[in-house]
């Protein structure tokens, strides 16, 4: 699968010669608005994952994380992304709510890695209005940034 981000008009023939240089059909092309999620939104997210999984002993980084995922990122990309929504709703949906978790586990159904910028600081603020109201500490965006400092 590629990806362009379009960022100005001069980016469309770049988009018409990557499609044009495609040899094999048939092949589908969607337009997402909005940019890609960004790498330091998705290394905060899975420090969020672990924050969690040790503060709660009983569950593995991955099962947080498929929990967020279905809760959190799951209902964010049904309103926001039609292509998805078909999708899950075809697959997924008829699922019980056991299987639905498992498969984000096992499956590693592509939620948060089809998100845009904006749709991750969504589901980040899902992430934090829901574990941090339940008394988790989660690692603070800006400390963060001074611990990749110093570990260059």
């Amino acid at each position: 699968m590629a990806t362009k981000v379009l960022r100005s008009a001069d980016d469309i023939d770049a988009l018409a010669r990557m499609i044009g240089a495609r040899t094999t059909y048939p092949m589908t092309v969607t337009i997402t608005q909005g940019d890609p999620r960004r790498s330091k939104q998705n290394r905060l997210a899975q420090r969020w994952f672990t924050d969690v999984s040790r503060q709660k002993e009983d569950e593995t980084h991955e099962e947080i994380r498929a929990f967020c995922k279905l809760h959190f990122g799951v209902p964010i990309l049904r309103a926001e992304n039609e292509a998805f929504r078909q999708s899950y709703d075809r697959t997924m949906r008829p699922l019980d709510y056991e299987t639905k978790l498992e498969a984000m586990k096992a499956l590693d159904v592509p939620v948060t890695r089809l998100m845009t910028a904006k749709q991750m600081r969504a589901f980040m603020d899902e992430m934090q209005r829901y574990w941090g109201g339940r008394g988790f500490r989660l690692t603070d965006p800006e400390a963060l940034k001074y611990e990749e400092e110093f570990a260059q």
